[in-house]
C-alpha cells in the first residue's frame, strides 16, 4: 500500500506530521491535490508571521500526493530539488496548499505547489517547484 493508499484509509494517522500540525486531505487525484490548515499562535515566528519553512512543507506534502496519484503502488519517490518563493505572509486562518504534477516522465516527476490564503482560489502567499526521483516497484 503506498503513501496515498494509506492517507485515504487512515487520514492523518498515517503521517505524524500531519497530526502535529493539522493537516487535513481535502482531494488527492488524477496529478493533484489539495490540503488545508489552520494557522495556529505557536507557528508564528518571533515577528508574528507563519514561519516560512511552513509555507514549504505545505506545498511539498500537496506536491508528494498529487504524485502518488500518478504512480504505481509500489513505486516510491523521492526528493531531488524543491525552491519555494515567498509572495504574501499570514498571521492566522486557514491556508490552502494545491499540488499538481507539470511532467511525469519514468524516473523523474516535476510538481508545482502553491499556498493560498482562505480559500482555494484565495491570495497566494507561496509558490514552490519540485523535482522528484520515482524508486520503482519498492515495498515499504
Amino acid at each position: 500500500m503506498n503513501y496515498l493508499a494509506r492517507i485515504r484509509e487512515m487520514g492523518s494517522k498515517a503521517n505524524p506530521f500531519f497530526g502535529l500540525m493539522g493537516i487535513e486531505v481535502e482531494h488527492a487525484g488524477e496529478g493533484e491535490a489539495i490540503i488545508s490548515m489552520t494557522v495556529r499562535p505557536d507557528m508564528l515566528n518571533g515577528e508574528g508571521w507563519l514561519q516560512g519553512g511552513v509555507f514549504t512543507a505545505l506545498a511539498d506534502e500537496a506536491m508528494v500526493l498529487a504524485i502518488y496519484s500518478l504512480i504505481g503502488p509500489d513505486d516510491r519517490i523521492a526528493t531531488i530539488t524543491e525552491s519555494t518563493t515567498f509572495i504574501g505572509g499570514s498571521r492566522e486562518g486557514c491556508l490552502y496548499a494545491l499540488g499538481k504534477v507539470v511532467k511525469k516522465g519514468r524516473r523523474v516527476v516535476f510538481a508545482e505547489g502553491e499556498v493560498r490564503d482562505g480559500a482555494r482560489a484565495g491570495p497566494l502567499l507561496s509558490r514552490s517547484t519540485a523535482a522528484f526521483a520515482v524508486r520503482a516497484g519498492h515495498r515499504t
